[in-house]
């Protein structure tokens, strides 16, 4: 498969009730290390807090929220409403639509500062999402364990550099 003119190679993993597409090098490095400083440094970046165990905490991670016009988002009791989308996220958009042959309206953009900063297991299933929503998941910046776990499972049963 071809995407503005550079081949990609499309890995399928199994996974229990859904699929996977792995696409590595869909960004190139010096690509990717361009865009992640531009929104590094564009995005207006928010340390939420949620309500766990009966107090409030800090999600360990920066997150933004951008998308269409009027779309919001809840998870954990958090709303959150679109900003509008920066060029540069709305040509990975366009991108991503072509690999994935799926229509997106929104990203959640999740900066991990360091390798203190986290995401706890989810499941992707807010009610927004519909039934069997498909998630594109861009990784930019330093390599890190994305883990993947059958709901109900102890265990990671997927983990993608």
């Amino acid at each position: 498969m071809a995407i503005l003119g550079k081949t990609i190679n499309r890995q399928s993993i199994p996974v229990n009730h859904g699929s996977l597409i792995l696409i590595e090098d869909f960004i190139q490095p010096a690509e990717q290390q361009a865009l992640f400083s531009l929104l590094e440094q564009q995005l207006s970046w928010q340390q939420d807090q949620l309500k766990l165990f009966g107090r409030m905490v800090s999600i360990p991670r920066l997150q933004s929220f951008l998308g269409d016009a009027g779309i919001e988002y809840t998870y954990s009791n958090l709303l959150m409403k679109a900003r509008p989308w920066l060029p540069e996220l709305l040509s990975l958009k366009a991108q991503t639509e072509t690999a994935s042959q799926c229509s997106f309206n929104t990203v959640l953009a999740n900066l991990y500062r360091d390798g203190q900063d986290s995401m706890g297991w989810h499941s992707d299933d807010e009610p927004e999402l519909r039934r069997n929503p498909t998630i594109a998941s861009v990784s930019l910046g330093q390599e890190r364990r994305f883990l993947l776990r059958p709901k109900g499972s102890k265990k990671a049963s997927i983990e993608i550099p």
